[in-house]
């Protein structure tokens, strides 16, 4: 004789709370929303004893709806793996509870085509405000959050096309940092690595900022590298062509992928070439090749800088600038509830200062 299987035990319902209160729905109504002057005492009390004695648990998204109100906020992810991320979503988090705000996280894994899909889930569940960091998402697929009534804050990212506040990295003031840097340590033939930055605002932001602070330097050569981490084959050859950069001392230029142009030099120097990391990702990519290729002294023979501060960077002595990542993540929730609260005002942006944190690996 086979057991049947158990059910779980119905959820007690505002209806079963009136019944054993002995009152209406609307005076539950009234105590659950807080308007405990209409109640008396005598009642507040019986309705207390009641929820606690059927362990009641309002719907709170059912009652949300009813109010026009959820306290739901999206957030779009693009690289949830990336630490950037994580110590942004920290404050994020932080200031969700502190502003009564539940954050419902979408992780779009850099692809395009997932970013879209989380928009249009996060229509349909009413959120009251979407906090945007993102890969590829354009003008045309934010329009029903940016520009349907549901406020959008970007995230360390501009979208051709969207008047929205934005809040991130000074990332024209942190690439100029960095590049001073490597400047100030004699350091005259500096590469900026990066993913490709076509769609990416911040990206193209620090890659131009690294161009204008190198030309400032007439005996300084600039090069920009692309290293495509989602290509395997595409970062192998561009790792390779930086092998020969490195190994010929700062010799002639080498051509990264999409035709980045540089000054040539055929002067024969042996500097040490230093290289600048776009982010962490591409920080982690090149230390542990470098690693691979010349062991453990690599630093004696390539200086490295990245723009975001891992916690293996520490480790590893790598030069950083971090970022104020719990401040950006905070600072766009205040920005969204601002809206959400009905604030009126142009666009505007939020630029927060990196700290630059000087380690070894760019030692003269």
């Amino acid at each position: 004789m086979t057991t049947p299987p158990q059910t779980a035990p119905r959820r007690a319902t505002i209806t079963d709370v009136a019944r054993e209160a002995g009152t209406g729905k609307t005076s539950i109504s009234r105590y659950l929303n807080g308007e405990m002057n209409v109640l008396s005492p005598e009642l507040r009390a019986r309705i207390e004893a009641a929820i606690a004695r059927l362990d009641y648990q309002p719907n709170q998204m059912a009652r949300g709806l009813k109010r026009g109100r959820n306290r739901l906020i999206g957030m779009l992810l693009a690289d949830l793996t990336n630490p950037y991320t994580v110590e942004v979503l920290q404050g994020v988090e932080a200031a969700c509870h502190a502003l009564g705000l539940m954050p419902l996280i979408c992780h779009a894994a850099n692809e395009v085509e997932m970013e879209r899909r989380y928009l249009q889930l996060l229509t349909t569940y009413r959120v009251e405000g979407v906090i945007v960091n993102a890969l590829g998402v354009r003008e045309e697929t934010l329009r029903p959050v940016g520009g349907g009534g549901i406020p959008a804050v970007l995230v360390d990212r501009l979208v051709d096309g969207l008047s929205a506040d934005m809040v991130g990295l000074d990332n024209r003031a942190a690439a100029e940092l960095g590049t001073r840097h490597l400047l100030d340590q004699g350091f005259d033939d500096i590469w900026f690595v990066v993913q490709p930055f076509e769609q990416v605002s911040s990206r193209q932001l620090r890659e131009l900022a690294f161009r204008d602070a190198m030309q400032a330097q007439n005996a300084a050569r600039a090069h920009t590298l692309v290293l495509d981490l989602a290509d395997t084959a595409a970062v192998e050859r561009s790792l390779a062509e930086l092998d020969r950069a490195i190994e010929a001392g700062g010799g002639d230029r080498v051509m990264g992928k999409a035709g980045n142009q540089g000054n040539a030099d055929t002067s024969g120097t042996t500097a040490r070439v230093a290289l600048f990391a776009a982010n962490a990702p591409v920080a982690l990519r090149l230390a542990l090749h470098l690693k691979g290729r010349y062991g453990a002294g690599w630093q004696t023979r390539v200086a490295l800088l990245s723009i975001d501060d891992p916690d293996w960077a520490e480790l590893a002595g790598i030069t950083t600038i971090r970022q104020p990542t719990y401040e950006i993540g905070y600072r766009a929730v205040e920005f969204l509830h601002e809206r959400i609260e009905g604030v009126q005002s142009t666009a505007r942006d939020c630029l927060l200062p990196g700290e630059l944190i000087v380690r070894a690996s760019t030692s003269r």
